[in-house]
């Protein structure tokens, strides 16, 4: 009755978004080492670096879980929809 979900994801997407995230976590982390400046500012930046990508994927699992949830309740509503659809016979007539 319902259709599969589709995805709208390729492989080579999601490669290219694991690399691309891998590429930037490890300049950032090697730019912090190679800094010059002291210990504690570079551990600093480290944590900044640390909260910032864990706040991301904090964020992507929010969004994701949202439109998780709105597709539940769209099939839902169009569960109740069809039902009623096929429920009806507009050739019926009442009597009294």
């Amino acid at each position: 009755m319902t259709a599969p979900v589709r995805r709208s994801t390729t492989a080579a997407y999601y490669a290219q978004a694991v690399i691309s995230f891998g590429v930037s976590v490890l300049a950032m982390g090697i730019g912090i080492a190679y800094l010059s400046a002291g210990a504690w500012i570079r551990a600093f930046l480290a944590l900044g670096l640390l909260y910032v990508v864990t706040s991301a994927f904090t964020l992507a699992k929010v969004i994701r879980d949202r439109l998780d949830e709105d597709q539940v309740v769209s099939r839902v509503d169009r569960a109740r929809l069809d039902k009623l659809l096929a429920e009806h016979d507009p050739f019926r007539v009442d009597t009294p």
